[in-house]
């Protein structure tokens, strides 16, 4: 029997509401990370205590990072619905193995299977 190389329609419609479901949660979070960093923007003009200012400049750097990690996640996301919508969803990019659905509905903006992902960290180390 032939090994599967892509998704189903029906398979990747079920992907898609994963991914979709999971794109509203992370707006709706980018969204509370962006209020909370402008809190805590806005407090720190009003601060004359350097040990506030401190707390709040650390405060500060880490929701930033937060949503820096937050705004990666989404494009990764979103990146996945146009492999959707082009056909090359669920194929690795570095073995050409389709990602089991199993990974896929864990991590639904993979590009590698947990196989190709050690491909992927030889040839970082290989080009360094």
């Amino acid at each position: 029997m032939e090994e599967k190389k892509f998704y189903s329609r029906q398979e990747l419609d079920e992907f898609k509401e994963i991914i979709l479901t999971k794109l509203d949660e992370a707006l709706v979070e980018k969204k509370r990370l962006a209020e909370s960093l402008r809190e805590v923007s806005g407090n720190s003009v009003d601060s004359f205590n350097m040990t506030e200012f401190g707390n709040e400049s650390q405060e500060k750097e880490q929701i930033e990072i937060l949503l820096a990690r937050q705004n990666r996640f989404i494009l990764n996301l979103q990146n996945a619905l146009v492999r959707i919508e082009n056909g090359s969803y669920g194929v690795c990019k570095e073995t050409g193995k389709l990602i089991p659905k199993e990974r896929l509905r864990l991590v639904p903006h993979t590009t590698t299977t947990v196989e190709g992902k050690g491909y992927t960290k030889v040839s970082k180390v290989i080009e360094e």
